[in-house]
């Protein structure tokens, strides 16, 4: 006989501690001679990124010590920090390149040499935010590398260039900025690091221009490889400011292959380039018609969804909502997926010889890194492999939902009923249910094992992972619904799902709470502005006031995202447009509608962050001063734009379980109480 419980009250070897131990996966990987190398979260090690290798033999050790940091804060989200190649063809060892997160500083490092350290390519700068790297691309014959460099002009986050740059190896240039050579001027605001043809004679990248933000509108350019010069002959052949992008890379027959959204889906296109023609045109789809993105939004530089084979194929990672890992064929169009659990697969993806490496997860296993063989088509698991912490029993079972919302719009959705093999709830009580609007707003919610999401699970609280208007994942008509509409659409569909539930009888209506961060905060917050929907919300990191955001309030990649999500404000509003944007701005500012929250929340943030700064909870929480709704603020020390210190992990679930425990009336003892103020 299994005990009965109030939803809630539920005992769970699932604690914060845990939770906060499995936070982030393995990204950034890539190959060095015959090994894998990836970078790792260490959340008990002060949140640093670890760099980390696989050798012949399976084993997996850290390459650099604590408290080296292999991060990068190019547009503060920062992308690929590293790269390696053999030092040379007779097993002279490899050779890595990487950014150090606290300086930005690039650095070498010989790690198979005794008694090598880490030496500083780069110098520092003492303007604004310094000078800063990603996206290395080594060239070890010429001895040197190209990476983006963001630099600082002044002290305003949008006083600032990106330019390709090459840094040289033997450290010329780690004293002396006039040692760094540019290939590519500073005509565009953003740009991607190049990638050299398969002959060595042309770079291509990708770049956009503000008021774009790169799932909007951005081109592929190329460019002449010259002895000891910039790039020269430098032309767009692909892309625009109403087509979207994401990645392009060299196919070994010297093609061009991208991924752009003309179609509204984003799908691998070919362009056989003629340097005698100014523009080769739009590119042909080699695998048209089926309505599944290959491609994703670009948050951080170096992404890759598709990498080429020597052999012609192409490794893809694709989908609707969820993702695979799939071979194409070209030429006919033939696309072959991967067998496997898995059903998400981040987009950092890496081709050794017949071998595609890729960092993939399921809903019953945290992200792994795996091996696909094409020539016998096995996948197996190489590295991170996932190791069960408890028993699995107490993971929760998903439930990818559609559901219906304002003018009969679809809303995608993932539903976590609550689950524990030790409770069951008593037969005339319904479920509480936190609905999580994720982060973005241009994101979505991948269907993989949470810990987070299990930590309420297996406690008796469900979770409703919401893909409001505006994800991705969904073509670009989907991601359009956004468009001038957050805190409009967001609010409503999270609402709808919220609403569904209780209306099915899944979820207590009278015990709902939001949650989200980032983006995500901002639609907590403005939902429990807008609607009734929710007993209570925990607010992380958020926007809380659009025109402080949009009037320099955050760094430069999102400055203007606003004008799109909002709409433009004046001067920079084109001739005709509505008037009315900026009251917009006021309207649905949570800071200026703190007289309709009349629900508890918790409100979280850190002090470091440049994106979604703390002055903004500042005026917030004057706002709400004196108004008897009960709140609790808790800042952090030493965090930016998402947590990474483990004991800031476990302090914010701990309190937001309390936050919900209070406003439910449930009992937990085993949990430190969260003081609420008024």
């Amino acid at each position: 006989m299994v005990p009965t419980g109030p939803y809630g009250t539920w005992p769970s070897p699932i604690d914060a501690a845990l939770a906060a131990s499995h936070d982030g996966r393995p990204d950034g990987l890539g190959t060095v001679g015959d090994e894998v190398w990836w970078t790792a979260p260490r959340p008990a090690e002060g949140g640093r990124r670890a760099l980390m290798r696989r050798r012949a033999d399976g084993t997996e050790e850290s390459v650099l010590p604590a408290p080296w940091n292999v991060r990068s804060r190019v547009i503060e989200y920062g992308g690929m920090p590293w790269a390696g190649a053999q030092r040379a063809p007779d097993g002279g060892g490899p050779l890595i390149v990487f950014v150090h997160f606290p300086d930005q500083r690039l650095y070498a490092y010989e790690p198979d040499v005794p008694g090598s350290e880490p030496r500083p390519l780069t110098p520092l700068s003492p303007v604004g935010g310094g000078l800063r790297w990603v996206d290395p691309q080594l060239r070890v014959g010429q001895g040197e590398v190209w990476c983006v460099l963001e630099e600082f002009t002044g002290e305003a986050p949008t006083d600032v260039r990106r330019v390709i740059a090459a840094v040289p190896l033997d450290g010329a240039a780690a004293e002396d900025r006039g040692a760094v050579r540019e290939l590519s001027d500073d005509r565009h605001r953003f740009v991607t690091g190049p990638r050299l043809s398969p002959d060595g004679r042309l770079a291509a990248w990708i770049a956009w221009d503000h008021p774009q933000m790169p799932w909007d509108g951005t081109v592929v350019m190329i460019g002449e490889v010259t002895d000891g010069g910039p790039f020269g002959a430098v032309r767009p052949v692909a892309g625009g400011t109403d087509e979207s992008v994401a990645q392009a890379e060299w196919a070994p027959d010297g093609s061009l292959l991208f991924v752009s959204d003309r179609t509204d889906w984003w799908e691998v296109q070919r362009i056989r380039l003629d340097a005698s023609v100014p523009d080769s045109g739009p590119g042909t789809s080699l695998c048209p018609g089926r309505a599944e993105e290959f491609g994703g939004p670009l948050w951080q530089i170096g992404r890759q969804w598709f990498r080429p084979l020597d052999n012609g194929l192409i490794a893809v990672i694709h989908g609707t909502g969820t993702t695979t890992l799939g071979i194409l064929d070209p030429e006919s169009g033939e696309l072959v997926d991967a067998a496997g659990p898995w059903s998400e697969w981040a987009p950092t993806l890496v081709v050794h010889g017949d071998r595609v490496f890729g960092v993939a997860a399921s809903p019953r296993s945290a992200y792994e890194i795996v091996e696909l063989d094409t020539s016998t088509g096995r996948a197996r698991v190489i590295g991170c492999a996932h190791d069960d912490p408890v028993d699995p029993a107490y993971y929760p079972e998903p439930q990818i939902r559609t559901f219906t919302g304002p003018d009969n719009r679809e809303i995608h959705a993932q539903v976590y009923p609550p689950h524990n093999p030790d409770r069951i709830a008593p037969d005339d009580e319904l479920p509480p249910f936190v609905v999580w609007a994720h982060g973005g707003p241009t994101s979505r919610v991948p269907l993989v094992l949470d810990l987070e999401i299990a930590y309420f699970t297996s406690r008796g609280i469900g979770v409703a992972e919401v893909n409001y208007g505006g994800s991705t994942g969904y073509g670009r008509q989907y991601r359009n619904r956004l468009r001038e509409q957050w805190g409009v659409v967001d609010v409503e569909d999270c609402a709808a799902v919220a609403e569904s539930l209780a209306a099915e009888g899944t979820a207590d209506p009278a015990r709902l709470a939001i949650r989200g961060g980032s983006a995500g905060g901002w639609t907590a917050a403005a939902s429990l502005a807008a609607t009734d929907v929710y007993a209570c919300g925990t607010v992380i990191y958020p926007i809380l006031d659009l025109l402080g955001w949009a009037t320099g309030e955050t760094h430069d990649f999102e400055s203007r995202y606003l004008e799109s999500l909002v709409g433009p404000l004046p001067p920079k509003a084109p001739q005709g447009r509505d008037p009315q944007v900026p009251a917009r701005y006021r309207e649905r500012s949570p800071l200026n509608n703190a007289e309709r929250i009349t629900a508890p929340f918790l409100l979280l943030q850190g002090l470091d962050d440049v994106i979604c700064p703390p002055v903004q909870c500042e005026r917030f929480l004057a706002e709400m001063a004196g108004r008897g709704i009960a709140h609790a603020y808790i800042a952090f020390e030493g965090e930016g734009h998402g947590f990474r210190l483990a004991d800031t992990m476990v302090r914010a679930l701990e309190a937001e379980l309390s936050l919900y425990a209070q406003t439910f009336g449930i009992t937990r003892p085993d949990v430190p109480p969260l003081e609420l103020k008024q």
